[in-house]
């Protein structure tokens, strides 16, 4: 096929050109080049300024809002035991949004081109890219779209009063993802939890692709059977 011979061309923008791999994308995206240079995605400077993020944006934005939707719930006459049984209800609830996103959003097999281009952004750019430190972290500017129909979500299942801390939960939840997720790139853990989630985390990426998809921790992992074999978390360094 034309698609198969389609050879990807690491000095130019990505975006645009991992389309036309066609089926064989999903094999090359899934053979990971390791560096801390990620690659360019657009020719634009403007769009390409929107995928890079550093991870100290991150709590920076975002624990503020946590804190302001706290603060809604509390003056809402809850008491702090109550609020903080919602905010560990929200964040309970993200490690299970956590891990549907990562297994069955953005480990979805594509093939077409804009089926291809779509997840490359979403989570092939990482797969391929591992260790590009500037796109490990969700954009703000994306995130911010995707909170609105979280919101109306937790507002459908909730009362006006725990909503906000209940919404609130969920996004420190993020906030906490992400900046493990970073940590476990670039940080250096010496000791079990942290080291043991590393070793599972980059045995995701360079050793078993279809396994152990859950990055703060392995609960659900367990609970669905996606966990990997021991043998290779130990390998994994």
């Amino acid at each position: 096929m034309v698609a198969q011979e389609f050879t990807v061309d690491l000095t130019k923008p990505l975006v645009f050109q991992v389309g036309h791999l066609g089926e064989a994308y999903q094999e090359w995206v899934h053979q990971p080049i390791v560096g801390k240079e990620g690659p360019r995605f657009f020719a634009s400077d403007f769009w390409e300024s929107l995928t890079r993020t550093v991870w100290w944006a991150i709590p920076s934005i975002w624990l503020p809002v946590v804190c302001w939707c706290t603060s809604m719930s509390y003056r809402m006459g809850h008491t702090p035991s109550q609020i903080a049984l919602m905010l560990g209800t929200g964040i309970f609830i993200w490690t299970l949004i956590e891990y549907t996103l990562h297994r069955f959003l953005f480990h979805i097999q594509t093939r077409s081109y804009w089926w291809n281009t779509v997840h490359y952004l979403l989570h092939g750019c990482h797969h391929k890219h591992p260790m590009d430190g500037l796109r490990l972290v969700f954009p703000p500017a994306a995130t911010a779209v995707l909170l609105i129909p979280f919101w109306n979500l937790v507002k459908l299942i909730s009362t006006p009063s725990t909503t906000p801390a209940l919404f609130g939960g969920g996004l420190l939840g993020y906030v906490m993802y992400d900046c493990t997720h970073y940590y476990l790139h670039h940080g250096q853990p010496t000791k079990d939890p942290a080291r043991h989630l590393k070793r599972y985390h980059l045995n995701h990426h360079f050793r078993i692709q279809t396994s152990g998809f859950g990055i703060t921790s392995s609960l659900w992992d367990n609970v669905f059977g996606t966990l990997p074999p021991a043998k290779t978390i130990e390998k994994s360094s």
